[in-house]
């Protein structure tokens, strides 16, 4: 490996590449067995009674509102921080959509934030709220179901960061993508993400009349009978060709039996951040986890107060590179987006904003060492101190 440490990396080991191999040298490179038995295992490792696999992250949330037969018009909430995808996925099908704030030191939309946010419907018809769980941490979903429920919406989980993270509302131990308190959770597998397929993505739901439309959508929206000529389709409505090949699905259900070990590795090098990163407090800290979550993160984010210091970010981020240490940025706020801007005029969401003034993500991936995690807080001590 490069002595260069990026934000993430996959882990691709001798097994995976033999597990692609084998695929490749059978009868279906795409829509094949191995696509159903990815989703099988998939659903058992989330809890959830059905998973639709689909060509990555972005065409996961696509699906899940045309599932939930979003119109225009309609509206649907997420968060500001965020990917772009999140709301986009509203957009692809003519919802219009309220940005929610966040608290500035989860960068989580939060129940509060949603009230607020709800003031915003008026008399539309309000669909979906998009809660992320931003970083891996695990937003609040009974508050947010519940008010969510009482505004005649339901919960759609942006959970492409959270897979194996868990959470404990009251008593009740959950996993992510176990869809207790929504009617759909999306996840993607870039290859920066906690398990790997290149690109790819997968849906879980509970409802099987949902996973039906869902599968339908994947595939052009073809439906064909049990009972008719085996050449025999029609198309009830449009969908789009966002298949996840057996190539791909084989990678998957490899690195899907990883899981527990790269849950485990993560946990531990983001203890070790904690270790590490304490003396730097209060001009560094580590976003805040609820009490609630208990993740499997992604990201490593730091909130830095720069003006404290008297240094901009991009003073940190070259300083940090020149020692071998890559960083990123999650996320701009997607209010302040051009296309938005324009749509919907400036907002004011000021817990938005302060996360992204002082946010950065560290290397954090399930290759490094606790070695690793010591240098790139020497890295950044050194950077912060000059």
């Amino acid at each position: 490996m490069s002595d260069f440490l990026a934000y993430g990396r996959q882990t691709i080991e001798d097994d995976d590449i033999a597990a692609v191999a084998e695929a490749l040298r059978a009868d279906f490179l795409t829509t094949g067995p191995r696509v159903e038995a990815f989703e099988t295992d998939f659903a058992q490792a989330v809890g959830a009674r059905h998973a639709i696999a689909c060509s990555n992250g972005t065409a996961a949330l696509h699906l899940a509102m045309m599932a939930l037969d979003v119109r225009p018009g309609e509206v649907v909430i997420c968060p500001s921080i965020t990917f772009l995808a999140t709301a986009n996925c509203a957009r692809y099908v003519g919802a219009e959509v309220i940005f929610a704030d966040v608290d500035p030191a989860t960068g989580l939309m939060t129940p509060e934030t949603l009230q607020e946010a709800l003031h915003g419907v008026g008399n539309r018809q309000l669909r979906a709220v998009l809660p992320v769980h931003l970083r891996g941490d695990v937003a609040d979903l009974a508050g947010l179901e519940a008010l969510a429920r009482q505004a005649g919406a339901v919960l759609v989980e942006d959970a492409p960061h959270a897979l194996g993270s868990e959470a404990v509302f009251g008593s009740r131990a959950e996993r992510v993508g176990d869809c207790r308190h929504s009617a759909m959770s999306t996840f993607s597998f870039h290859p920066v993400k906690t398990i790997a397929t290149g690109e790819g993505g997968m849906v879980t739901t509970n409802d099987a009349g949902l996973a039906a439309r869902l599968r339908t959508f994947r595939s052009h929206g073809m439906v064909r009978r049990d009972d008719g000529d085996p050449w025999w389709y029609e198309m009830p409505e449009p969908g789009f060709n966002y298949r996840l090949p057996d190539i791909l699905c084989a990678l998957g259900q490899s690195q899907l039996r990883k899981l527990p070990r790269f849950a485990a590795r993560r946990r531990a090098l983001a203890a070790r951040y904690e270790e590490a990163l304490a003396d730097l407090a209060p001009t560094l800290k580590i976003a805040s986890r609820p009490d609630w979550s208990q993740p499997v993160l992604h990201l490593m984010v730091v909130l830095i107060d720069f003006d404290a210091l008297g240094l901009t970010r991009r003073q940190v981020v070259d300083g940090l590179k020149a020692r071998g240490i890559g960083t990123q940025v999650h996320y701009i706020p997607v209010h302040t987006q051009p296309y938005y801007r324009a749509r919907y005029g400036d907002l004011d969401l000021p817990g938005a904003e302060a996360w992204y003034r002082s946010c950065l993500t560290l290397p954090l991936f399930p290759d490094m060492t606790l070695a690793d995690v010591d240098r790139v807080a020497a890295s950044l001590r050194a950077v912060l101190t000059v």
